[in-house]
């Protein structure tokens, strides 16, 4: 298991004792969102992650499409080069290789060859991935015999299409294990996590994970309420960076895959106070559970190695969920883009005709984990009159927003150029409003009116959401507004699938021709 090395030119009191600054090292700006103080040593550790790592997921998903493909391709190109007589005996040939292919990937699950473990050194389960080659070789080789009308040049071509492939597997097979020993030793790929909690019980769950031999988890630092009497600054070799509300903030400036209470099942009052300050984060949440008698069913853990952790919150719309979302993100976007240009086009020609000023509002809002993004609008209010921070919220009538400017609103026209936020991955097409960095309602923020309200960053903001079609669009101007607002984004959030999306996409204009509340 890896380890943060300890800075050598700083002392760890000294850093700790430093003021709060963001990531940049600055200070915070007056009136932005507050923040717990966060140590210069956690601020640094963070700096070290602040670049997202390789889903052990993603790339075995990724080896998965290469070995399918490769050895289809492999089939068909030994089909060509053998010279198999064009038509029906080499359809039926190349319908045996993407056979053949697809029940070896098979196998090759089924006999534990895609763990990252076993990827990382290979020859260890070489045999195991040769035998279900030849397994799935031969039961399609055997179809194809039975039930089709083979070329003679068939058997020459099979042996071929058996012989290469297994070489290729070999050889790719090896050069994976080296990737991914080099990915590990570089902090490439790998499970970043925090432990939160102190004292023997964080020091006895760090040593049972150095002692599994298939561990992917990096320990990025120990957050602990508790002070040194009671929790030591350093435990198995790991600092302690601060208390929990600080892990809050350190965690969206480091990308961290896990949280690891270390703490009892009998500390139950101690563990749900955590878990209403961290579920706003989006990272798993596990509680080690090695040294606890009570078990529950095997579906409620996870394991590292030998360690059971017990599966509290699960990161929302992770891994090839991600990849899908974002798939169906370009797709409907280059889509929207071509139908709608005319609309594009005129609204620019209106708000530009009509008033001095751009064409477009940039505006600061609250993206993924609570991250500031910079937001296009078609602009909508005069020039002079615009409030870039929406301190102020648009009401009725309001004399700010030009003719133009009132019809784009309620018709929701002024969001359109959103879709290049969407392009570029600020945004997601459908996932909860992004909402102005300084909004509130009358004298209060929202994180103030609705507990756990930064929840709903745990995912990309959305051009369009769940909230929206169900009414809860237009101004926030009361505690009960912003409330239903969140607990529909949270639905959202705990609900989500790619048909989800698809079914408030095409329910949003629908949804918006009822303009009673935007103004």
């Amino acid at each position: 298991m890896n380890k943060v090395d300890k800075p050598d030119a700083f002392d760890l009191e000294a850093l700790r004792r430093r003021p709060a600054m963001n990531a940049d090292g600055t200070t915070q700006a007056p009136g932005s969102e507050p923040r717990a103080e966060v140590s210069a040593l956690a601020r640094q550790i963070a700096g070290q992650y602040a670049v997202a790592n390789y889903s052990p997921s993603i790339v075995i998903g990724q080896l998965r499409f290469l070995e399918f493909f490769s050895l289809f391709a492999i089939s068909l190109a030994a089909n060509y080069f053998m010279a198999l007589e064009p038509g029906a005996h080499f359809l039926l040939s190349a319908v045996s290789g993407a056979g053949g292919a697809l029940l070896a990937l098979f196998l090759m699950q089924g006999s534990d060859c895609y763990h990252v473990s076993i990827l990382r050194t290979p020859m260890r389960s070489i045999a195991r991935v040769l035998i279900s080659w030849t397994v799935a070789v031969a039961l399609a080789s055997l179809a194809t015999l039975l039930f089709g009308d083979f070329d003679v040049k068939y058997p020459s071509t099979l042996a071929v299409w058996f012989a290469v492939g297994g070489a290729f597997l070999v050889i790719e097979r090896n050069l994976i294990g080296f990737a991914i020993r080099r990915w590990g030793r570089n902090g490439v790929m790998e499970r970043r996590a925090v432990i939160v909690g102190g004292g023997k019980p964080a020091k006895d769950l760090i040593r049972a994970l150095e002692q599994q031999p298939e561990n992917d988890i990096r320990i990025c630092g120990i957050f602990d309420d508790r002070n040194s009497q009671r929790s030591p600054d350093v435990v198995a070799g790991y600092p302690k960076l601060g208390n929990v509300a600080e892990l809050v903030e350190f965690a969206r400036l480091a990308h961290i895959d896990m949280l690891i209470i270390s703490l009892p099942l009998s500390a139950e009052a101690r563990i749900m106070e955590l878990l209403r300050m961290l579920w706003v984060l989006p990272v798993d949440v596990r509680l080690a559970a090695h040294s606890n008698n009570l078990r529950f069913r095997p579906r409620s853990y996870s394991h590292v190695g030998a360690v059971p952790l017990l599966d509290i919150l699960d990161k929302p719309i992770r891994d090839w969920d991600s990849v899908a979302k974002r798939a169906f993100d370009i797709f409907f976007s280059l889509l929207a883009l071509v139908l709608l240009w005319p609309v594009f086009i005129a609204t620019a020609i209106a708000v530009k005709a009509t008033s001095k000023g751009p064409v477009f509002f940039v505006q600061k809002r609250h993206g993924f984990n609570n991250e500031v993004i910079n937001v296009l609008k078609f602009r909508s209010m005069y020039t002079e009159m615009s409030d870039p921070t929406a301190k102020n919220a648009v009401t009725r009538g309001d004399p700010r927003v030009t003719k133009v400017g009132r019809f784009i609103r309620k018709t929701s026209i002024d969001e359109l150029p959103q879709i290049f936020n969407v392009l570029r991955g600020d945004l997601s097409l459908v996932g909860p409003r992004p909402h102005a960095v300084l909004g509130q309602t009358r004298d209060k923020t929202y994180g103030e009116i609705v507990e756990g309200y930064f929840a709903r960053h745990r995912v990309k903001p959305g051009v369009t959401g769940w909230a929206q079609i169900n009414g809860w669009r237009g101004e926030i101007d009361t505690d009960e507004k912003i409330k239903f607002r969140t607990a529909f984004d949270l639905y959202y959030i705990e609900n989500w699938s790619l048909l989800f999306d698809l079914k408030i996409l095409f329910l949003t204009p629908i949804k918006l021709l009822n303009t009673e509340n935007a103004y």
